[in-house]
């Protein structure tokens, strides 16, 4: 270990015994009375020690009043170089700041609220590839040119072709516009894949509800259908007394509200009973004597009650 280092980790004793010193440039910083007692020093270099004094301010738990003093060599006089005010181990920190895209929660954006996308959405796509539509400063082709000539003569100070920037008017961006289909960006397959997953996740076949349902949504008469490529998968439920009433729903998932869920089966009815008519049983008015209905009594004990 070198002699440097040694001295480096050694305080000063002239900076060390500069306690006062140190507690008069933190009071100056600080408000009164929010200073408190000496907590240690350590060594920042040759002849630099910090002071640490306990602060009482409210709201600052754990924090302490640095104040670092110094002398130059051979001097015997020591000056202030900074008093700040810094966390302990065990200061009380704010948590870690997260940009607001990270901290967004679904509910959040209420009335009034602007929420900006990103040009570089992952979730968008272009709505239209503008391929066909010609660059700003460069010439339509000869027919595009004509026609235009022909349907902007009163506007257009020449011909499309003499003019600096080619008209907007019959580019991709102007044909969609007009057929009410101009959106800058339309959601990408992988924004596709997020909403599925999002929708799947609150209203599909895995929820409790629908492990109970008495038969799927895409039997039930209350389900709306989409358009496009989720309406294979999803719906719109229209059930004002389902849960998912207004929400979009899959194929899969079920409630109790099923529009055929009331429909029960008829109870089974028996069949009429059947007489045959051509056919007659005999009924005896008298049981058969060997039948065992009736004991088989002798003349001769009957005589005794006067019986004949």
């Amino acid at each position: 270990m070198s002699a440097a280092t040694t001295r480096s980790r050694t305080p000063d004793r002239l900076c060390a015994e500069a306690v006062d010193l140190a507690r008069a440039a933190a009071e100056e910083a600080a408000a009164p009375g929010v200073v408190g007692e000496h907590t240690g020093l350590v060594s920042e270099g040759d002849r630099v020690v910090t002071h640490f004094f306990e602060c009482k301010e409210l709201g600052y738990r754990g924090w302490r009043w640095a104040v670092t003093v110094a002398r130059a060599s051979r001097a015997k006089v020591v000056t202030l170089d900074e008093a700040v005010l810094l966390p302990g181990p065990d200061a009380l920190l704010a948590p870690e700041w997260v940009p607001w895209s990270e901290r967004l929660r679904p509910g959040d954006l209420g009335p009034g609220d602007l929420l900006p996308t990103e040009s570089e959405d992952l979730r968008l796509e272009p709505g239209y590839s503008g391929e066909d539509e010609p660059p700003v400063h460069s010439a339509v082709s000869e027919e595009m040119a004509e026609l235009a000539e022909a349907e902007d003569a009163e506007v257009t100070a020449g011909a499309p072709a003499t003019l600096p920037a080619a008209p907007t008017r019959g580019s991709i961006s102007a044909v969609a516009e007009e057929l009410g289909m101009r959106r800058a960006r339309v959601l990408s397959r992988y924004g596709l894949h997020l909403a599925a997953d999002r929708w799947e996740e609150a209203f599909g076949p895995r929820t409790p509800m629908a492990q109970a349902a008495p038969a799927p949504c895409v039997s039930c008469g209350f389900l709306l259908p989409l358009g496009g490529s989720l309406g294979q998968a999803f719906g719109v439920c229209a059930n004002e007394f389902a849960p998912a009433d207004g929400r979009v729903v899959s194929l899969a998932y079920g409630c109790g509200g099923h529009s055929e869920a009331a429909v029960m089966p008829k109870p089974p009815q028996p069949a009429a009973p059947v007489i045959d008519e051509t056919r007659v049983d005999p009924f005896p008015l008298r049981p058969a004597p060997d039948s065992g209905s009736v004991p088989t009594i002798t003349d001769e004990s009957t005589a005794e009650l006067g019986h004949s």
